[in-house]
């Protein structure tokens, strides 16, 4: 999950809770029952802005993982890739010093 999808998140939660604590003020109940509402309302909130957050944290150590295993398993064959390219290329290589190690033993005689 992205910073910004995390603030639109957090913005509306909050938003929520904001709107229902001033709905809770309007109403006409006794100060007591508001002001037990208002706390209702503020732990139903902070419950859920936790839920989400852990659930996000979740999604994010899911994806974090799954990114880190493919690009484990990339890396993985480019070094395997390299290596045989390695072994041609040192093979070529040995063929043309034992050319050229011909070459100067017929021209040393």
């Amino acid at each position: 999950m992205t910073n910004n999808t995390g603030n639109v998140l957090l913005a509306l939660v909050t938003g929520a809770a904001i709107g229902a604590g001033i709905g809770i003020l309007y109403a006409p109940d006794e100060g007591k029952k508001t002001r037990k509402k208002i706390k209702t309302k503020v732990k139903d909130a902070k419950h859920d802005i936790t839920e989400r957050l852990t659930h996000a944290k979740d999604e994010l150590t899911k994806t974090v993982d799954e990114k880190k295993e493919h690009f484990e398993h990339k890396l993985e064959e480019a070094v395997s890739n390299m290596s045989y390219k390695a072994d041609d290329i040192i093979a070529t290589l040995e063929r043309k010093l034992d050319d050229l190690k011909k070459k100067n033993a017929a021209l040393q005689k």
